[in-house]
C-alpha cells in the first residue's frame, strides 16, 4: 500500500507539473537526481548522507554538517532535499560535496540510489521517514540517525490506524535524538526506549553560529547610530498594518529625547509591495537599502531592506523587534532575533512553533492580536526599563541555555563514521 501510494503521488506530481512551477521543479529535479549522482559521486570516497525535507530542516542540520566538515575533511557529505524550497536555495552551498533531490521512495529508485552511493551513515533532519530507503539502509547495515526530531500525538505513528502499520518504519532508525520529553514518551509507547535521547534542537546552535558570524553592515550601523531602532523582520502586510501606525505615532511625539528609527525587512520585496510600504510611511524620510549611501543613510527615519540575506545580521542593531508571519500561515524565525537579547513581538499563529511558545513562557516574546495589543506591548517595553531588561535577559538566556544539541549528537555518532 505504501509503495502504491508513492507511485500515485509520482503520477500526481507529473500531472501538476503541467500547471504548477513548483511541481515542475520537483518533477524535473527528481528525474535528474540520478544523472547528478552518476556525474558527481566519487565511488572511492566515504559519504555521510544528510537528508532535509526543506530549507528549515537544512538549517537545523547545518551545524552538524559544518562540524563534521571541519573536524573530518576526509569524509564527504551528500545532502538531499525533497522540496524545491530547500534545494533551489541551497543547491550551490559549499558545505556539501554533492547536493541533489532525493528520488521518490520507490523500490527501483532505492536500488539505483544505493548503486551510486553507499553512505557510511544517514542523518534524517527532523521529519521524513521514507520506508523503502530505510529498509535499504537496514539491508546494507547503514546506521540511521534521526536528528532534532519532534513527535506529536496526532502523527500517523501514534494513531490507531498507524501504530501497527506505518509506525514500523521507525524500527529502521538506529537512534533518535529528539527535541523534547513528549517525543521521548511517544516513542517509548511504541517500544523505543533504549535508542532515544532528549538533546534539544540544533536550531539553537545554528542561530548562535549566525550571531557569531554576523556580517558587519556599515550602512545599517550608520543609520542606527544614536537612535532606538525597531526591526521588523520578514514582515507581511498584516504585520505592517500594526507597526507602521505605531511608529508614526511614536515619532510624532516631539517630547522624545532619543530618535526612534525603523528597519523593515519585508518577506515580499516586489516593487508594488515596496511602494505600498513607502506610501504608508508618507511624511517620513524612507530609504531603500539598495539606494543607501554613507551620506544619505544617516538622515533617514526608515530603512527598507530590499534584498535577501541580511536580516539575521540586522537584528543586532535593534532595541526591539517584530518577527512577521503570525497573522498568516505561521511566524518566521523568532530565535534568529532573540539570540541578540532583544524582546520580540509576534502574531497569534505561533502554536506549532515550539521555540516561540517557550520564549513567550519565559517572558522574552509577546503575542499580539491586534493594534491595541501591539501598541500596549511595544510602548511598555520602550518606557519600562525593568520590563525591557527582564525580557531581553530572558531572550538571551533561553537561546544559550538550550544550545548544545550538535555537540551531543556529534559525540554520540562520530565513532560510527570513522
Amino acid at each position: 500500500m505504501y509503495t502504491l501510494a508513492i507511485y500515485l503521488y509520482m503520477f500526481g506530481i507529473g500531472i501538476a507539473a503541467i500547471f504548477n512551477r513548483r511541481a515542475r521543479q520537483l518533477a524535473i529535479g527528481h528525474r535528474k537526481a540520478f544523472f547528478h549522482l552518476h556525474r558527481h559521486i566519487d565511488p572511492k570516497a566515504r559519504y555521510v548522507w544528510f537528508h532535509a525535507a526543506s530549507l528549515g530542516e537544512f538549517e537545523q542540520g547545518r551545524p552538524l554538517m559544518e562540524r563534521l566538515r571541519r573536524e573530518h575533511p576526509e569524509l564527504k557529505i551528500l545532502l538531499t532535499f525533497f522540496s524545491p524550497s530547500g534545494y533551489e536555495v541551497r543547491k550551490k552551498w559549499d558545505g556539501a560535496d554533492v547536493i541533489c533531490y532525493l528520488p521518490l521512495d520507490t523500490p527501483a529508485n532505492v536500488r539505483l540510489f544505493f548503486h551510486f552511493v553507499r553512505p557510511v551513515a544517514l542523518y534524517l533532519i527532523k521529519y521524513e521517514f521514507w520506508q523503502n530507503y530505510l529498509k535499504g539502509c537496514r539491508r546494507l547495515n547503514i546506521p540511521v540517525y534521526s536528528v532534532s526530531s519532534i513527535f506529536r500525538p496526532n502523527q500517523i505513528f501514534f494513531r490507531w490506524y498507524g501504530r501497527h502499520g506505518y509506525a514500523h518504519v521507525l524500527d529502521k532508525v538506529t537512534y533518535f535524538f529528539v527535541q523534547n520529553e513528549q517525543s521521548r514518551q511517544l516513542l517509548a509507547s511504541l517500544g523505543h526506549t533504549d535508542n532515544v535521547s532528549v538533546v534539544g534542537d540544533t536550531r539553537f546552535d545554528r542561530v548562535l553560529d549566525i550571531r557569531d558570524a554576523a556580517k558587519p553592515l556599515p550602512l545599517v550601523e550608520s543609520f542606527a547610530k544614536d537612535a532606538d531602532v525597531f526591526v521588523a523582520g520578514s514582515s507581511w502586510p498584516p504585520d505592517e498594518a500594526l507597526f507602521i501606525p505605531w511608529f508614526l505615532r511614536r515619532t510624532a511625539d516631539v517630547s522624545r529625547t532619543k530618535a526612534l528609527k525603523l528597519i523593515i525587512a519585508p518577506h515580499l520585496i516586489g516593487e508594488s509591495h515596496l511602494r505600498e510600504i513607502e506610501g504608508a510611511l508618507s511624511g517620513r524620510h524612507v530609504l531603500r537599502y539598495s539606494h543607501a549611501t554613507p551620506e544619505n543613510v544617516v538622515h533617514a527615519d526608515v530603512l527598507i531592506i530590499d534584498c535577501f540575506g541580511l536580516l539575521s545580521s540586522i537584528y543586532r542593531y535593534g532595541l526591539l523587534a517584530m518577527v512577521g508571519g503570525g497573522f498568516g500561515q505561521g511566524i518566521h524565525n523568532v530565535p534568529e532575533a532573540a539570540v541578540y537579547g532583544i524582546p520580540v513581538l509576534i502574531g497569534p499563529n505561533n502554536g506549532n512553533f515550539r521555540e516561540a511558545r517557550h520564549l513567550i513562557d519565559v517572558g522574552a516574546t509577546f503575542e499580539v492580536h491586534d493594534a491595541d495589543d501591539f501598541c500596549s506591548a511595544a510602548d511598555r517595553l520602550l518606557s519600562d526599563t525593568a520590563a525591557y531588561s527582564h525580557a531581553a535577559e530572558a531572550a538571551a538566556q533561553y537561546i544559550t541555555g538550550n544550545a548544545g544539541a550538535t555537540e551531543a549528537i556529534y559525540r554520540a555518532t562520530i565513532a560510527t563514521l570513522i
